[in-house]
């Protein structure tokens, strides 16, 4: 079998896996809800590890934290890149009690949605335009005053690896309304697990939790410094997956828009 077959069965062994774990877990652990959220959280984070450690084993991709020593205490913003599914469950081992800003409407999913409720994450209705934003940042508010993460995605959707920032003001007006530190958190998972297909390539994917921003400054500097600080590291990790892989390079340029003709 040649190695990029052998990479696709192995890929598809894992996502056959992936989601038949999952699907068993939210049916064995419907008595977990009546401990609320963190009897959600601590099958969560069971299901983290089991997912991150199948996927060593199946498909030879490992996932490395740096950085966990950044992590503050209490509650906190965690702005982080989003390029695959990837980092959704592996973040989860380093958050004890979390709230993810997400479409409502994923809520009234058949059994995942009840989780999502019971656990006490944030739904808005993003067709609200400014009242979505208001939303935000009054959940967020109390998450953080009981101590707990809120989780936002700064370019509110997935990017693939390389392409040009496109960070939105949500994550400016949650830090500057909520007065909470922020986590920026950089990671290549896109280079493994693209946002689109199945495969999952052999290697190494890193999350790096970078330096907290303290809480003080204004919406411009803030953005300014949070998409640089993330964007800066992605780069140097995307560079460092490559020289260990040239093959990856191929994503990346693919998604990297290319200089017009002269």
């Amino acid at each position: 079998m040649s190695s990029s077959a052998s990479v696709f069965v192995r890929s598809l062994i894992y996502n056959v896996v992936f989601y038949l774990s999952l699907l068993v877990l939210m049916i064995v652990g419907l008595p977990a809800l009546l401990f609320g959220r963190h009897g959600v959280f601590l099958m969560a984070r069971a299901w983290a590890v089991w997912s991150i450690w199948t996927l060593k084993w199946i498909c030879n991709l490992r996932v490395e934290f740096r950085g966990v020593e950044n992590i503050p205490q209490g509650g906190y913003i965690l702005a982080a890149k989003h390029q695959s599914f990837l980092e959704t469950f592996a973040l989860l081992e380093h958050t004890p009690d979390f709230a993810i800003i997400l479409k409502r409407s994923l809520n009234y999913i058949p059994l995942f949605g009840l989780y999502l409720i019971v656990s006490k994450q944030i739904g808005i209705n993003r067709q609200h335009g400014r009242s979505a934003l208001g939303q935000i940042i009054e959940q967020a508010g109390k998450v953080l005053a009981d101590g707990r993460q809120v989780y936002i995605y700064p370019e509110g959707t997935r990017r693939p690896p390389g392409a040009p920032p496109a960070y939105k003001q949500g994550v400016s007006a949650l830090y500057v309304g909520s007065g909470a530190p922020c986590l920026p958190v950089a990671l290549n998972t896109g280079l493994y697990w693209r946002r689109r297909g199945l495969v999952r390539r052999p290697g190494v994917a890193v999350i790096q939790f970078l330096p907290a921003i303290d809480p003080g400054l204004d919406k411009e500097t803030f953005m300014r410094r949070l998409q640089a600080t993330i964007e800066s590291a992605c780069e140097q990790l995307n560079s460092e997956a490559i020289a260990s892989d040239p093959s990856l390079a191929t994503t990346l340029s693919a998604a990297t828009p290319q200089p017009a003709d002269a």
